[in-house]
């Protein structure tokens, strides 16, 4: 049964958003969810023909869209990041990841009976994580901060090295194929390299200069990329993947060009094409043979018990990681967004060549070696983890979102109590401050897509949303809800209910509980810090409790954080607020000297 064109495609996207929606919901890959759709809508019901139903159409669809993935993937590379990821990652995506790419292409060859040059574009293309399954994963197993920063790098790094590999590897098997010299190769090569890199220089220069203004930039990178893909092909045949792939480098790392509204408005457009794309990749699957099943959970063993623990044994040479680490780094590679698109789209061209034969069996075997690699470790790296005593206990850290003085002190007071905390907020000039301050920052709002690729919550489990615009406060507090959990995510109010007349303050407390109380806002806290009130951290015994500390403080004394004798964090909130008892330390804000003083001559 098929249905009419604008129905099918308008399916999709409602799919793809319940498959990404479900995602989110049960903290796993995207990925999973969305071949698995277009596995029922395809091969099993036969609902959805993507050749029928597209036509001529769907190769060059399926072109572009990898094209614009592959340029969002590539953005991230920071070349000036590289020197401080140190050994064991620099491992990982070199020398270890061509270890990876020769063994997987070895299996292929040996278990699955493909030609050697199909076998090793099966390499390149399987060789690499990725941070779209990588952070997901991370933030269930929650491992220690040395293997989720490895895991958390590699991912970010091989991404757009690893589309660069199989680009490559694919421009040397057509250019072989087809008769073509060596010189037609390089030529291919050069020219990808040079018109990647020439358009990224023009983007930059106009962006730079401020002659595209704010609202047309993300269409004019759109236009930049597309363009430059299709010209390139239409120069050299099958150049364009190389010049998208090296535009985005090229562009993320150039000086004093701001492209972060772009590579927000790439991160939105690449959810919305990899949650159709994938279910119409995944239609076209005919039902692999039993043979060619078992071929590749073959494949996936060898790439899941011999590949990656060579590969991390080879990179961590010489590192300070112990063995436990090393083992659960070993067990988590899932492969994501760039082996499936563009194992897809190799797959279409190749079948095209003359005696391409295996082609047809490339796909299959890398969605498989997906789905194995997603489902298995996400099942069970907790679990294995655990075992190996190398993963995070209950998180106690703290997100702050903001990062004025009313942010810094609140920040400070708890990082000097031990707990890890990290201040996140995009405004440059207050972070820079928390940083020279000695405190962990991050540039950028944590509720983008960038933050979920690059934000380290190791050991993080509350958010305080603390800046000075309501509006993005109530977004990231739904945002990490889903994270940490209502009971731990705290909202300080901007306007009090007589300021606003309820409505803002109802609409914050819907989303979040009030830090402190309903009544303190952040003007009220930061007028506070401006007259001399501080923060102070005590421990309370049975000798000097509560009622002691108070009467040397003064009434007015404001608990903010209590840590009992388990070192868990109480946060003080409007529904639970915090009651000292012995052997906890109590972090409040007390007024100045002057003014207790003048409160006891009061009494």
């Amino acid at each position: 049964m098929t249905l009419e064109l604008g129905l099918m495609l308008a399916g999709m996207l409602g799919i793809g958003f319940l498959a990404q929606w479900l995602a989110w919901r049960v903290k796993l890959p995207a990925i999973l969810f969305l071949l698995l759709a277009g596995i029922v809508l395809g091969p099993l019901t036969g609902m959805l023909e993507p050749d029928k139903l597209l036509g001529d159409l769907l190769f060059p669809i399926v072109s572009l869209s990898v094209a614009l993935i592959l340029f969002e993937g590539s953005l991230s590379l920071r070349f000036h990041e590289l020197p401080d990821i140190g050994h064991v990652v620099r491992g990982l995506v070199s020398y270890g990841a061509i270890v990876a790419l020769l063994m997987l292409a070895a299996a292929a060859h040996y278990v699955a009976g493909l030609s050697w040059e199909i076998s090793l574009l099966f390499g390149a293309l399987t060789c690499v994580t990725g941070p779209t399954v990588i952070a997901p994963m991370l933030r269930t197993v929650r491992p220690n901060s040395r293997i989720a920063n490895v895991l958390r790098w590699e991912g970010i790094v091989i991404d757009p090295l690893g589309a660069l590999f199989a680009v490559l590897a694919y421009e040397a098997i057509v250019s072989h194929r087809q008769g073509h010299t060596i010189g037609v190769f390089l030529f291919t090569v050069i020219c990808g390299a040079a018109l990647g890199a020439l358009a990224a220089w023009g983007l930059g220069t106009l962006l730079r200069r401020q002659l595209i203004p704010e609202y047309l930039q993300n269409y004019g990178a759109l236009a930049a990329v597309l363009l430059a893909f299709s010209i390139s092909n239409a120069i050299a045949h099958e150049s364009g993947l190389l010049a998208v792939t090296i535009m985005g480098i090229a562009l993320g790392n150039m000086r004093h060009v701001h492209i972060d509204d772009i590579l927000d408005f790439k991160e939105h457009l690449t959810t919305l094409l990899v949650s159709t794309l994938f279910i119409l990749l995944a239609a076209r699957l005919q039902w692999p043979s039993l043979s060619m099943l078992w071929a590749g959970f073959v494949v996936f063993l060898i790439a899941q018990l011999i590949v990656r623990p060579v590969t991390v044994f080879v990179a961590s040479l010489g590192s300070s990681l112990t063995w436990r680490e090393r083992a659960l780094i070993a067990w988590v590679a899932p492969r994501g967004i760039v082996a499936a698109s563009v194992s897809a789209l190799f797959a279409l061209r190749l079948s095209k060549l003359d005696n391409m034969s295996g082609a047809d069996a490339l796909v299959p075997l890398v969605f498989i070696l997906i789905i194995g690699t997603v489902v298995l470790q996400s099942a069970t790296s907790r679990t294995l983890g655990m075992w190996l005593k190398v993963v995070e206990p209950e998180p106690r850290g703290v997100l702050v979102f903001g990062s004025d003085r009313v942010a810094r002190v609140l920040a400070k007071a708890l990082a000097d109590a031990g707990f890890r905390v990290v201040i996140a907020d995009d405004q440059w000039n207050n972070v820079r401050i928390a940083r020279m301050e000695g405190l962990s920052t991050f540039y950028g709002n944590p509720a983008s897509h960038y933050a979920e690729r690059n934000l380290d919550l190791s050991g993080i489990g509350h958010l305080l949303a603390m800046s000075t615009h309501s509006e993005r406060n109530s977004l990231v507090s739904v945002h990490y809800r889903q994270e940490f959990g209502h009971s731990k995510v705290f909202l300080l109010r901007n306007l009090s209910d007589e300021e606003s007349a309820g409505r803002a303050a109802t609409a914050e407390a819907t989303v979040a509980t009030a830090l402190i109380s309903d009544a303190m806002t952040h003007g009220k806290l930061d007028e506070l810090l401006q007259q001399g009130w501080r923060t102070k951290s005590t421990k309370i015994t049975a000798t000097f409790g509560w009622s002691h500390f108070v009467a040397q403080y003064g009434g007015q004394t404001m608990p903010l954080f209590g840590v009992d004798e388990k070192g868990d964090l109480r946060i003080a909130s409007a529904s639970r607020p915090v009651e000292p008892k012995a052997g906890w330390t109590v972090i409040t804000l007390v007024p100045p000297v002057e003014a207790v003083a003048a409160a006891d001559d009061a009494v």
